[in-house]
Parts: structure tokens; sequence; C-alpha cells
């Protein structure tokens, strides 16, 4: 939209190589109203500034900067400012079996409330909306957003675990951690997807991703990266260039490596050749 007030941005995300789609979109509104419509996946969104008012279920809800809005597949509803300053919102469509991954019983997640206040969950699934909307990594992907859909289901959907069960425990959480971090590290120029991983182990990805962090500390995706930044430094120390290493070890591109550089080692991947180049001098 041409309206500096009036934006929207689209990103897609894939979970996982060769895997589904999954939408993401930034917006930013002072005027924009939507027309009665309905969506075939879940509406998953975060404001983050102003106030939206939306028509659903035969009344109107009102979310606020922080909150969680959950919009079911098939429910018609519409979205428009709810004060002059507009609204701004984070938001993620969802097919409903990444909510149902992690719950009991085989109904889709009802979410008898549709406007949840939950900050935790909230500022988790705004970064992880903020980092895949700008580096829509799949393997990322897959890792985040399904952990956060089973989350949100299993913390605020009538579908959450009966008291006393522990969906998506798995005997041997460690064996199965360090098969996937081996194919991970194998693969790491084109790692295999979650699902697949899953698959072939006969899991759900939920439990894949569940036995992973309980053994590993990290999802996936981030112990690929920093298994990415220990190969790049390598790299970077026998004197390659960083766009040149950033390929070799499978980031996207420079800025990936950069991001993943700095939060693992502090400095860019740039300022740390130069460093290693005048020591070794």
């Amino acid at each position: 939209m041409g309206n500096v007030r009036e934006q929207a941005r689209w990103t897609r995300a894939r979970l996982g190589r060769g895997g589904p789609a999954l939408d993401l979109l930034t917006a930013r509104f002072d005027r924009h109203e939507y027309a009665p419509h309905v969506h075939d996946e879940y509406t998953v969104g975060v404001t983050v500034g102003g106030l939206e008012t939306i028509a659903y279920r035969g009344g109107r809800i009102v979310s606020g900067p922080g909150s969680i809005v959950v919009l079911e597949p098939g429910e018609m509803h519409t979205g428009g400012p709810a004060a002059p300053e507009g609204y701004a919102y984070r938001a993620l469509y969802a097919a409903p079996a990444l909510l149902g991954d992690g719950t009991l019983g085989t109904a889709l997640p009802y979410f008898p409330v549709p406007v949840l206040h939950d900050p935790e969950l909230a500022a988790a699934l705004r970064r992880a909306h903020t980092d895949l909307s700008a580096h829509p990594d799949p393997l990322e992907a897959e890792s985040r957003l399904p952990w956060l859909l089973a989350a949100l289901a299993r913390r605020h959907s009538t579908s959450r675990a009966v008291p006393g069960a522990v969906p998506g425990a798995v005997p041997g959480a460690r064996s199965v951690a360090h098969t996937v971090r081996d194919r991970l590290a194998d693969e790491l120029l084109a790692p295999p997807s979650l699902g697949d991983l899953a698959a072939d182990l006969g899991l759900s990805r939920y439990q894949l991703l569940r036995a992973f962090r309980t053994a590993m500390g990290v999802p996936p995706y981030a112990w690929l990266a920093q298994y990415r930044v220990t190969r790049a430094r390598a790299l970077l120390d026998a004197g390659v260039r960083p766009a040149e290493a950033a390929a070799l070890v499978g980031f996207a591109d420079q800025a990936h490596l950069t991001r993943w550089f700095r939060r693992v080692l502090g400095v860019t991947p740039a300022a740390y050749r130069n460093s290693v180049q005048d020591a070794g001098c």
C-alpha cells in the first residue's frame, strides 16, 4: 500500500525443505477495514500497537498490544481500527494439524476465548514472526512454529492434555536427538525436514522436537546454526571471505551468517576475520 500508515507485507515460510508453506503477515493500518471473510487455516495474531476490533462469532472483540488473537478455520470475521491511532499486528496462518500436534485426542483444538493474555507466549510468537519474516529459513520455521502453536493449543484450547499425561514424551530421547543431530550435521547444506526425520523414526514432529530440546537444550534449527557458525569460523580462520563462508556452510546469505555469528560469538564475521588476520600478521 502506498500510504506509509497503511502497510501490509506477506512472507512465505516453508516448514522444512520442500515442506508445506505457512504465510506470515506484518501489518500496520490506520483506517483499513477487512470485509467479512474466512480462512481455511487458524489465524494466530499478536497485536503490537493500537487497538483492533474484530466482528467474530456474532459479537465484537477488541485486542490491544501484547494480546494473542486466535481465529478458527471457517469462522467469518472482519477487522479494523478501534481507536484513532489505528492498529498494528503480526499474524500467521497455520494448517489445523500444526495446532493439534502435541495435544491428546483427534479433535481439532477449539479456542472458546479468541483474545488471549499470555505475555510469554505472545513475546515468543512475535520474536519468531520477526525473525522468520526477515529470514524464512525452512528448518528454523519447522523448529519454531509448530512448537509454539502446539504450546498455544495446550495452554488455551479445550483439546489440551489431560492431567498427568505428557503428550510428546519419547523413550530414548537422547538417542533420537543424537540421530537427528548427526543427520543435520551430515546434510548441513540442505538439511532434511523434521517431518521426514520424524517419519523415519516413527514419531510425530512434536515428539521429535520435544526429544531434541530435552536432550540438546535447544531446538534443531538453533543447534544447526551454531554448528554452521563453528564451521564458518574455521573457514574465516583460513582466510575465506564471509560471503563465501556463508554459502559453504549452508546459510542463506552473508546477512544470515552475520545474524547468527553475532549471536554466538558477539562480533560480525568480517570483524572476526580481520582480527584473526591482524593477529596472524
